[in-house]
């Protein structure tokens, strides 16, 4: 059963990123807390036992697995359903078939703990206090290969796209499937990182798409890469 690391920091000003960890171990707790403790634009907030900070709606929750079993996936679908905070997933391995689930639960960022570190921590946390996705480019690769494969069974998954992404959001869609990040996209496309961010947050406002990688998941599941 996964457990809330009990947290004793002061509240700061409301502009920092109101921040709740859950771990399966202290020690795990203890790590994220090193990580994100000392930097300034975050704030370590206590889960007090399981019930949610008052402004639930601006909290990450960094959620610490070694894998996600049975027990641990209902905890994590529990704290998305409850809280409705943006989760930054933490986790060793993940299995084939938990990818479609953990997108479908609203997960936005999806980080390994073989790389977690200061710097990459805070990165994922700001994502996801963004509403962005992040998450490695061989995961979003397998879930393409998992969307593409369930398109083919569905009676129409294979029919031309019937229109949604203008040519534009068809390009920067298919770098960010790659793994690029804004500024490789912009790079690649001769556009700006602004124009770039516009057309992702317009395309994802558009659709209904939570992230990212939910809308290379729509990409796919409509035929447009």
């Amino acid at each position: 059963m996964l457990s809330s690391v009990p947290l004793t920091q002061p509240s700061p000003a409301d502009h920092r990123i109101p921040v709740v960890i859950h771990t399966a171990d202290p020690l795990s707790g203890a790590g994220v807390t090193h990580h994100l403790g000392p930097h300034p634009a975050i704030e370590l907030v206590d889960s007090a036992a399981d019930h949610p900070p008052t402004d639930a709606s601006r909290v990450v929750a960094v959620f610490v697995a070694d894998t996600l079993d049975d027990t641990t996936l209902m905890r994590l679908r529990r704290l998305m359903r409850r809280d409705g905070a943006r989760t930054v997933l933490v986790v060793h391995r993940l299995r084939e078939s938990d990818l479609l689930e953990i997108i479908a639960s609203g997960v936005s960022v999806v980080l390994w703990r073989h790389e977690v570190s200061s710097a990459r921590l805070f990165e994922a946390v700001t994502a996801a206090s963004r509403g962005e996705g992040d998450m490695p480019a061989e995961l979003l690769g397998r879930l393409m290969t998992q969307i593409g494969s369930l398109a083919r069974t569905i009676p129409g998954g294979t029919a031309a796209p019937t229109g949604g992404l203008t040519p534009r959001e068809v390009e920067v869609v298919r770098l960010v499937a790659e793994g690029l990040d804004t500024k490789e996209i912009a790079a690649a496309l001769n556009y700006s990182e602004r124009t770039i961010k516009n057309n992702l947050h317009a395309l994802t406002t558009r659709l209904h798409l939570r992230n990212r990688a939910h809308a290379v998941a729509h990409a796919v599941r409509e035929g447009y890469i």
